[in-house]
């Protein structure tokens, strides 16, 4: 009985070290901050912004693009990109729609055209002052979102591939894809999957987003859901082909397929080393965001299956 004793008081101190250690950490995160002048705002979207306490000498940047009925400060709390931040010192760039619902414009011609003067333009100003602002590492930059953000982060990825070097998009649609010539349209067609094109269409959809650019296009990581009733699962095959049309692989013949992973419910399929869907077929809208994977693969990681993403290899 003493010795019960001894250990359940052991066992008290140490949770209420534990305790304590979680609320100091917690005291020493830093904390989400609004931005409000970050040069050019053609949109006038917000942009959130959080810089870890620990932020590292030339730090890395990633972009997270809320959903619709989301805002910077709602994806900030329910992704763990901000915790990872803490860990290993990028920043994160949390921009907000302007609009009603929160969705972003992924359907007007000025957000499909470089320096259009659009929500994607916006974006692209957010990067570009923080880059300036702390001095980080323009080799680095990276973008992802989650369904109406998963859009755009294609749109971003046409609009500014000299910016990123790398995404990850979740449950989303092909650059272009949402077009109806009016911002913040609505594309039923789109979203029902009923959009096909071949990859060689597709392709050309993005290189008519930057006429004349000829550098690389952003590697990119593309997850959907196969029960998606938001954004059909036609939409992640067609994605696909757009990616694929552009780097110039074949998007019937993935290079390895690895069931159960990243997580039990998906299958990755990996076209090369600028391209890889995961397909999860009884996953609905959408995908849960897996951060840590996110990093791998654009670098901020580094294991035998992350890709050196410096400038020289893009």
């Amino acid at each position: 009985m003493k010795f019960l004793s001894v250990f359940s008081t052991s066992l008290l101190a140490l949770c209420r070290l534990t305790a304590a250690a979680e609320e100091l950490q917690l005291a020493k995160r830093a904390s989400l901050q609004q931005v409000s002048s970050f040069g050019s705002n053609p949109s006038g979207a917000k942009m959130f912004i959080y810089v870890p306490n620990n932020v590292a000498a030339q730090p890395a940047i990633v972009v997270a693009i809320h959903h619709c009925q989301g805002t910077g400060t709602s994806y900030y709390q329910s992704t763990p990109y901000a915790r990872l931040a803490d860990q290993y010192g990028f920043i994160v760039i949390y921009p907000e729609s302007p609009y009603s619902g929160t969705c972003w414009d992924v359907s007007s011609t000025a957000t499909l055209t470089h320096d259009g003067g659009a929500n994607s333009n916006s974006i692209a100003n957010m990067v570009t002052y923080t880059l300036g602002k702390y001095s980080a590492d323009a080799s680095r930059v990276y973008v992802t979102g989650s369904s109406s953000g998963a859009m755009m982060t294609n749109v971003m990825a046409a609009t500014y591939p000299e910016i990123f070097a790398a995404g990850s998009v979740y449950n989303g649609v092909p650059a272009g894809c949402f077009y109806t010539g009016t911002v913040n349209g609505w594309n039923s067609t789109c979203s029902q999957g009923n959009s096909h094109a071949t990859p060689e269409q597709w392709a050309a959809t993005v290189h008519k987003m930057y006429p004349g650019y000829a550098g690389a296009y952003p590697r990119l990581q593309i997850y959907h859901g196969g029960s998606d009733t938001t954004l059909y699962p036609n939409n992640y095959n067609e994605t696909i082909k757009q990616w694929a049309g552009v780097d110039g692989y074949n998007y019937q013949a993935p290079t390895q397929t690895l069931g159960g992973t990243p997580i039990q419910q998906c299958t990755k399929y990996v076209f090369g080393d600028r391209l890889q869907g995961i397909y999860c077929p009884s996953i609905g809208h959408t995908v849960p965001v897996q951060g840590e994977e996110d990093l791998k693969w654009f670098g901020i990681i580094v294991s035998k299956t992350s890709f050196n993403v410096a400038a020289s290899q893009r």
